[in-house]
């Protein structure tokens, strides 16, 4: 078993449409850290799904749903950390209002 420690989501802004960020592609995935920072002067919303190979964004897999970030406001999402994400599952964002939150998330690919 080879445990690396990788960049899962590169620091990019979050659509304003459901978007797969990340997908665990013949490997087990642990998250580690999941980073949303709103870099506008208005509060802006995030929610962000895990979902099982070849599901798709629902209710049944929402973890944070439109989490609120005040203005400049940096939030670490406890919620997500130590999700554990099989081959083919995957993260998936939407937020609220688009050009307004960036994100970013690193943990450990399992082989």
């Amino acid at each position: 078993m080879t445990v690396t420690a990788t960049v899962l989501i590169p620091a990019k802004t979050a659509e304003a449409s459901q978007t797969t960020q990340y997908t665990a592609n013949g490997v087990t995935t642990i998250i580690d850290k999941f980073t949303g920072t709103n870099y506008t002067s208005t509060a802006a919303t995030l929610s962000v799904n895990v979902i099982t190979a070849s599901g798709s964004a629902t209710n049944s897999n929402l973890i944070v749903k439109a989490k609120t970030l005040q203005a400049g406001e940096t939030y670490t999402f406890p919620e997500l950390v130590g999700q554990i994400l099989g081959s083919g599952a995957f993260i998936s964002t939407i937020a609220g209002t688009g050009s307004a939150i960036n994100i970013r998330a690193s943990g450990r690919e399992v082989t």
